[in-house]
């Protein structure tokens, strides 16, 4: 079993909606750290950390699908 087979959009598409959407209330983490990023408020180690452990599903997702339907 390789890394590959491991990412299953089963398993991507659901941890990439739960964690880019949590918190749902009041803001979800991934929008509020997007903004900051684009205002230029994203200084602390922690913001950043929290924008990529938000992020990597989403990441990852994208992967797969340029890898299955583009190449």
């Amino acid at each position: 079993m390789n890394f590959e087979s491991l990412l299953d959009y089963k398993l991507l598409i659901p941890a990439a909606i739960m964690l880019g959407l949590a918190p749902f209330v009041p803001e979800p983490h991934l929008v509020e750290k997007l903004r900051m990023l684009v205002n230029g408020d994203l200084r602390k180690p922690i913001d950043i950390f929290d924008l990529f452990f938000h992020s990597w599903p989403l990441g990852l997702l994208g992967y797969k699908l340029v890898k299955d339907y583009l190449l």
